[in-house]
């Protein structure tokens, strides 16, 4: 779980450096494409070109919906909604990441089903108590495109997962930091698709925006996105779906303290402590089945 908590702490900036550098200023499929390709170059010069097809086509699969339709779909969202909004709507994580993986595992007993959404509700409870007021007039419309995001986030941390931990040899043959290239190749396809068919002419002017666009590159998504997957295979389900809810006040700490948005202090306090409690629960699950 350690390496979850290390990129939840990399990541909470990301939500603010978007929202305030980049959204209504840069296109949003250029910040896509510009952002998964500097993630590539980070793993091309590890990437093992005799990596096994199958392998290959699978981890590009995995990146093109996690990384490449996910962002696509979390840019646009803040075109329509403030950071904190962003933040917010992402509280379904968990109980879409609990979903998928009951779905795809299905030896899991009805009783360990239950458990994995018990613990996603307690995560998707303690987002809620944060901030739900003040939401704009684009309610409706960004609920459905941070939706999107999360689902193509949900069902690729839950597809390298079970990837990962049932490939037996295949999935051993070569160490993580040689194949994850492939990630980062199938999610660079989907941006370059997007950017040709609907990106507009809208590029960094300066050199705060192209800063903010190589750190969310090659660090936010090129080392954040192979630690979280890697963490992803070392915990259990209800933790990784937990987990994804500690990314809310973090983000809004950052936001509140470097950029002085608004946010309820007792909400956050609160929101926060039973978040942490549903991690606390899921890994005293494990060690006490």
């Amino acid at each position: 779980m350690l390496l979850l908590i290390i990129v939840t702490l990399l990541w909470a900036f990301s939500f603010s450096l978007i929202g305030v550098y980049l959204a209504g200023q840069v296109d949003s499929y250029f910040s896509v494409l510009t952002r998964v390709l500097l993630a590539t170059l980070v793993f091309l010069p590890f990437l093992n070109w005799r990596t096994p097809p199958r392998t290959a086509v699978t981890l590009m699969a995995i990146g093109a919906i996690q990384l490449g339709l996910m962002y696509l779909f979390y840019y646009q969202s803040f075109l329509l909604l403030s950071v904190p909004e962003v933040l917010l709507f992402t509280i379904f994580t968990p109980v879409y990441i609990a979903l998928i993986y009951n779905l795809l595992a299905r030896r899991l007993s009805l009783r360990n089903s239950l458990w994995n959404l018990l613990v996603a509700a307690i995560a998707v409870a303690g987002a809620a108590i944060i901030r739900w007021d003040s939401l704009s007039d684009d309610y409706w419309l960004g609920f459905l495109v941070v939706q999107g995001a999360n689902l193509c986030f949900a069902s690729g941390q839950v597809a390298y997962r079970q990837f990962m931990q049932s490939s037996g040899e295949r999935g051993k043959s070569l160490p993580p930091r040689q194949t994850f290239g492939w990630f980062f190749i199938g999610a660079s396809i989907v941006a370059a698709i997007a950017w040709l068919l609907l990106g507009k002419p809208q590029y960094p002017t300066g050199a705060v925006q192209w800063s903010v666009l190589l750190w969310l590159g090659a660090v936010a998504s090129g080392i954040g996105y192979f630690l979280w997957n890697k963490g992803a295979t070392q915990v259990s389900p209800a933790t990784l779906a937990a987990m994804n809810n500690v990314l809310i006040p973090a983000g809004l700490i950052v936001n509140l303290l470097i950029w002085n948005r608004d946010a309820n202090l007792p909400r956050l306090i609160a929101g926060g402590l039973l978040i942490v409690a549903a991690v606390a629960l899921s890994e005293w699950r494990n060690k006490h089945p």
